[in-house]
């Protein structure tokens, strides 16, 4: 397909998937990064108690909660980066309850 025919076809609204090699697709500045942490018993217990309540595993709770803090706490610099990445992508019952004042 040439470059003509497949702008034309999505900016009809067509599904042009069909025509990407989605094998070499990246996404900029999210990419993944293995970091170990080492945390205390009762914290693991506790957050395999709220994983559970929430129907999640423990560590989408651990990225959604630091996520959390990142994007109240957050330098505006770093901001728009914790919004493409943050709780909001794992949806409301990720999130857990709403924090205590």
């Amino acid at each position: 397909m040439k470059s003509e025919e497949f702008d034309r076809a999505f900016d009809d609204g067509e599904d042009v998937t069909a025509h990407l090699d989605m094998s070499a697709a990246r996404r900029p500045g999210l990419e993944q990064r293995r970091v170990n942490v080492d945390f205390p018993t009762w914290m693991i217990e506790s957050l395999d108690r709220e994983a559970r309540r929430l129907g999640v595993n423990r560590q989408s709770i651990i990225k959604v909660w630091i996520a959390e803090r990142l994007e109240r706490g957050a330098s505006p610099a770093l901001q728009p980066r914790v919004a493409e990445t943050g709780a909001a992508a794992l949806g409301p019952a990720a999130r857990g309850p709403a924090p205590l004042a």
